[in-house]
């Protein structure tokens, strides 16, 4: 066998096991999501369970070894994800490869640092892969379209909200000089908090005006509240029916080469390297 024919040898392995891993489109790969997926419930039903106090001490026994069970399994794992593409980098510095990497370290950091447990719920954001596995395309499409629309809402909605501060601030300050600490407007910290909580239409009732004037204001910024919440909404909607007409990312392949997980459907070739999906 020459060095080529080795070489491809090689890659054909790593790509057929990227497969399984990185994409769901395949039944291997779907089993590989779902025995995941069962995993990590079932590391998450443990912690929960842990924190529980008063329960017999063999429940304790069993749950450490059932989670030094899944950790190796999790690390098993963040390696073969590393092993198979061909550019790791991408992979372990990407939003999934430092969950990956956080969701082994706790039990490891456990071992030489006290209270380090407590990052063990951080494993549930391992469970957004959820959308890959049940490969219902609307929904996949629906929730990119979302994601598309809440990122060209930002500047309107830094706006918006950059808005709702200065009016916080001003009416909150306008509260203080009519209220006073007598109602509970100890300053204007605590009133614009006071502005804050009833501009959202929350109203907590831990504080609130005795004077008429104090009343009528606040009246005002409750109905302002009401319109101000219809802001954003609207805003979002318009940028959702934007996106709807767009072409949005419909599926689960991952560039064997690149690692890059955003191509439209059908594609035959990724769009970052050009490489063959």
């Amino acid at each position: 066998m020459t060095k080529k024919q080795a070489a491809n040898k090689k890659d054909n392995w790593r790509e057929r096991l990227h497969e399984v891993i990185y994409e769901a489109d395949t039944p291997t790969g779907k089993i590989f999501d779902v025995v995941l997926l069962i995993v990590i419930l079932l590391s998450i039903i443990f912690v929960v369970i842990e924190s529980v106090k008063g329960l017999d001490p063999w429940v304790y026994d069993f749950l450490t070894y059932a989670e030094w069970i899944v950790t190796i399994l999790f690390t098993l794992e963040y390696i073969a994800r590393i092993v198979v593409i061909k550019r790791p980098f991408r992979y372990i510095f990407s939003f999934y490869g430092i969950i990956d990497l956080l969701s082994t370290l706790p039990l490891y950091l456990s071992l030489i640092i006290t209270g380090s447990s407590a990052l063990f719920t951080i494993r549930a954001l391992r469970l957004l892969r959820v959308f890959r596995i049940l490969k219902i395309n609307r929904y996949i499409g629906e929730g990119n379209k979302l994601m598309v629309a809440l990122r060209d809402s930002r500047p309107k909605i830094l706006v918006f909200l950059f808005a709702v501060v200065v009016l916080s601030l001003i009416f909150g300050t306008v509260m203080y000089m009519v209220e006073g600490a007598e109602s509970g407007f100890t300053s204007i910290p605590a009133s614009v908090y006071w502005c804050i909580v009833t501009l959202t239409t929350v109203g907590f009732g831990d504080i609130h005006p005795i004077t008429p004037l104090g009343q009528f204001i606040a009246s005002l910024i409750m109905i302002m509240g009401y319109g101000i919440i219809a802001v954003p909404t609207g805003i979002v909607s318009a940028e959702y029916s934007k996106a709807s007409r767009k072409e949005i990312v419909n599926n689960t392949q991952s560039c064997y080469n690149c690692n890059e997980k955003q191509h439209f459907n059908k594609a035959d070739y990724c769009h970052h390297c050009g490489y063959k999906l």
